[in-house]
């Protein structure tokens, strides 16, 4: 019999390692039935925490009834479709991000609290201090079967020093991920790094001989490796050729869009505006960051990501929607009925990006299913109504079935302040993540 082939296996080429996705010809066929299918394998679970900043317009966001989203409200309309693949919960709250004696500073308390569920220290200097975040908790035991434990993306670097909100560290503001209570993790924000990385077996970026000879040429990574990719031709089925063939074209096209970000950028960087790879659309560089999350997933280089599309007090402005004011400032919106509707753009247009990224999610098959069928995904923010700064009415979007253990579809609807942590206590449990030692997790959430 044939051996199995390595899930770690990658096309080599010149300077490049390129995983691949799962294949059938990566599981054993039983023993006792060589000639039949292959048994159903249950596919690795994925986390992903997607952060958005100063708020939500509640009443455009809130479906109108608890139970099975059969209406959705306008801010969810561009999920229609995947309407059986989230569900929306009411009612939970992160109160480490209230002020509890230490006064204003909401904005940092919400990020720096969101996924680690305790009190930020307020403080400017180098004395830092949250928590460990609930996806490093997850990175710790997940991440030992991949080559990333864990990806930290975002749109927006941000500072790690200095003063940004009442006294907070800018790092508090600009960070999700802390790996220790005073270690937090930076983001990654150019999609090319973010690229190399992934593809070129963990090397901090490509020979210079390499990069030269493609520079020159204006050779795809794939261009290295496709002759790798040939000698697997006797080792796959009609099938696996296929969804490989289909796999190495999302590559390509990916690796396609970066290199054009680069060229248009390439007269910035020389004069230091903006790094190579960036492109200058907003919704396309919150795409490409969706996508490299799911080429990391689908390739299982890792099974955690954390994806920020604008750090916390974020004052970007929105003109191709029409919102040329900055989202901060809109966020304080006294009631005016003005300021809510293009509140309401803004939030609109984040959730086009997340229908965009869930559909990528499942349309990359995997075994029988999808990867949106293994992943669970939170989509949020830590702060409700951007004008009271209220932390106890959050806005949470759960997607995916997380291997069967979510049941999405629906609105569930849970007593105010309910704590946030108790949600990512039970996904934590449903990935097989023990937490016993992280007291800050503890609780369950039911229903979900």
């Amino acid at each position: 019999m044939t051996s199995p082939l390595s899930r770690r296996t990658l096309l080599r080429g010149f300077g490049t390692g390129i995983a691949l996705p799962f294949l059938e010809a990566m599981a054993p066929l039983p023993a006792v039935a060589r000639a039949a299918r292959p048994a159903a394998r249950k596919q690795p679970p994925r986390l992903a925490f997607i952060y958005v900043p100063n708020g939500i317009h509640m009443p455009a966001w809130t479906p109108a009834a608890e139970g099975p989203l059969s209406t959705l409200p306008e801010t969810l309309q561009p999920l229609a479709a995947l309407r059986d693949d989230f569900s929306i919960l009411t009612g939970l709250g992160q109160p480490k991000a209230n002020a509890n004696g230490d006064g204003p500073g909401d904005h940092a308390r919400a990020m720096a609290t969101f996924l680690t569920g305790t009190q930020a220290r307020k403080t400017d200097g180098a004395d830092i201090r949250a928590g460990i975040s609930v996806d490093q908790i997850a990175a710790a035991s997940l991440g030992k079967k991949t080559r990333f434990a864990s990806l930290e993306l975002g749109a927006d670097l941000g500072k790690t020093s200095g003063s940004c909100d009442s006294g907070y560290s800018c790092v508090y503001s600009s960070t999700i991920s802390w790996r220790s209570d005073s270690q937090p993790l930076p983001k990654e924000n150019d999609p090319k790094l973010i690229f190399e990385r992934l593809f070129e077996n963990g090397r901090p970026g490509e020979s210079a001989a390499a990069r030269a000879k493609r520079d020159r040429f204006s050779l795809s990574i794939l261009d290295f490796a496709l002759e790798n990719a040939k000698s697997l031709d006797h080792k796959l089925g009609l099938a696996d050729r296929r969804k490989l063939d289909e796999y190495l074209s999302s590559v390509r096209e990916i690796e396609h869009r970066i290199d054009g970000a680069t060229r248009g950028e390439r007269q910035a960087t020389q004069t230091g505006k903006k790094p190579a790879g960036i492109p200058e659309s907003y919704a396309e560089h919150l795409r490409l960051l969706g996508d490299l999350l799911v080429l990391a997933f689908q390739t299982d280089s890792t099974r955690v990501a954390t994806l920020v599309f604008a750090n916390e007090g974020s004052g970007r402005s929105y003109p191709s929607i029409g919102v040329p004011e900055g989202h901060h400032d809109l966020s304080h919106h006294g009631n005016d009925p003005d300021k809510h509707a293009k509140l309401m753009k803004i939030n609109r247009f984040h959730i086009d990006q997340l229908a965009y990224l869930l559909n990528r999610l499942k349309a990359a098959a995997e075994g029988d299913g999808n990867l949106l069928d293994s992943s669970m995904i939170v989509y949020g923010g830590c702060i409700g109504d951007g004008n009271r700064h209220d932390h106890e009415k959050l806005p949470i979007l759960l997607a995916g079935h997380g291997g069967g253990a979510l049941s999405p579809g629906r609105h569930l609807v849970y007593e105010p302040k309910t704590p946030l942590m108790s949600l990512y206590g039970s996904l934590l449990q449903a990935a097989g993540v023990a937490t016993d030692a992280y007291p800050q997790v503890e609780g369950r959430l039911q229903g979900i």
